[in-house]
């Protein structure tokens, strides 16, 4: 079964800023994990935490769009934002600022 993507609004927001073979290549990857590719150069769960990086490297570039899961009736990989990684760690406010979208997001 092929699992969903959402996008929210910031992750939106990055995907349609990027240069056009860039978010297509991000499209691209996504397409992979929701249809079940099971590769964490590509999907990767972050340590210590409930949040997903959905990877892409494109021309020396690293992109991260960082997600979810919701299984509460569909499952779902929910995209909170996204950035252009610029160092090997990624940073903690990042994965702070989905901790924190992903809360609210279940409150509803």
């Amino acid at each position: 079964m092929e699992t969903k993507i959402v996008y929210l609004k910031e992750a939106q927001e990055f995907i349609g800023a990027l240069p056009d073979k860039a978010r297509r290549k991000i499209l691209l990857n996504a397409d992979l994990v929701r249809a079940g590719v099971k590769d964490t150069r590509l999907f990767k769960k972050l340590e210590g935490s409930e949040i997903w990086e959905l990877r892409t490297e494109y021309s020396g570039r690293a992109y991260r769009l960082f997600s979810f899961w919701d299984t509460r009736t569909d499952t779902l990989i929910v995209a909170t934002h996204g950035i252009e990684k610029k160092t090997q760690k990624t940073p903690k406010k990042e994965i702070a600022k989905a901790e924190q979208i992903r809360n609210q997001y279940f409150k509803k």
